[in-house]
Order: C-alpha cells, then sequence, then structure tokens
C-alpha cells in the first residue's frame, strides 16, 4: 500500500511540476547527504540500496520527483501494477520513518513504519503506513503495505 496509496490518484490532472533536483540539491528523503550521494544514485541505477528503509527513503523520493519508472523496478514482481501514473496534483513534503525491523544486509526481508506528509491541490494531508519488503533477485524491493490508524 506505501506505493499504491501515494500512486492512488492516477489520474492525470493540472497540478503542480515536480522539483528538478541536482547531485547538489537536498535529498527529499531528509538524511542529511544530497540527492547525488543518497536517493539519486539509487535513482539513477548506479547501485540497489543496500537496505529495506533506504529503499523506503528512494521510493519516497522517487515520488516527489514523479519516477515511475523507479517505482516499478523497486516493486515485487508479485504485487507490481503493470505500469503507473503518478498525480501532478500531489506535492510530497517531507518523510518521517517511525520504525524499522529487520532489512538489512543479513535478513531476507523487513518493515518499515512511516509517515509522509503531502499537499493535494493545496490540502495538507499525511499517509501513516507499516510497508513490507524482501529480497528479489538480491535486491530490496516494496512488497505491500497497510495504513497505520
Amino acid at each position: 500500500m506505501e506505493n499504491e496509496a501515494m500512486a492512488r490518484r492516477t489520474k492525470h490532472t493540472r497540478g503542480t511540476t515536480p522539483p528538478t533536483l541536482t547531485a547538489e540539491s537536498p535529498c527529499p528523503c531528509g538524511l542529511p547527504a544530497p540527492y547525488g550521494e543518497c536517493c539519486g544514485r539509487f535513482h539513477g541505477g548506479e547501485r540497489s540500496a543496500p537496505t529495506a528503509e533506504l529503499l523506503m527513503r528512494s521510493r519516497y523520493s522517487a515520488f516527489v520527483v514523479h519516477d515511475a519508472a523507479y517505482l516499478l523496478r523497486t516493486w515485487h514482481s508479485s504485487t507490481r501494477p503493470r505500469h503507473l501514473e503518478l498525480d501532478p496534483g500531489m506535492q510530497w513534503t517531507s518523510l518521517e520513518i517511525v520504525a524499522t525491523t529487520d532489512g538489512s544486509a543479513f535478513h531476507s526481508s523487513g518493515t518499515v513504519t512511516f509517515r509522509a506528509r503531502y499537499r493535494h491541490h493545496g490540502n495538507r494531508g499525511e499517509l501513516h503506513e507499516h510497508s513490507n519488503f524482501e529480497r528479489e533477485n538480491g535486491a530490496w524491493v516494496y512488497v505491500d503495505g497497510t495504513f497505520v490508524e
């Protein structure tokens, strides 16, 4: 659901233009490294995220910049949609990692609970979810998630 909910509004409507990030821009995921050294290296395909948490952060950043190709590439094959259209009216504003379990180089699965804040056509909202991740062909991928009340 993490990414299903983030992408739920698939109908194209008038909206904001996703931010253009340079390698030196602050990374949208909230870590202190610049985008090029943080999520940008995963988006560019240079590396795969080494932990479930870093994959979650990079997927959040992909929603920020509307990188549907990266989102599909990092979605588990059993739950991946055929295509993904991102709502241009969604503006993701911040990510907070609430908790993680497993998901390191020593695990085959892990979870990340997070809060992602957004504006949709000027209205503020928050997505609070517990997401499941697994390794597929050696790389971390998003499987599914449940909303946290």
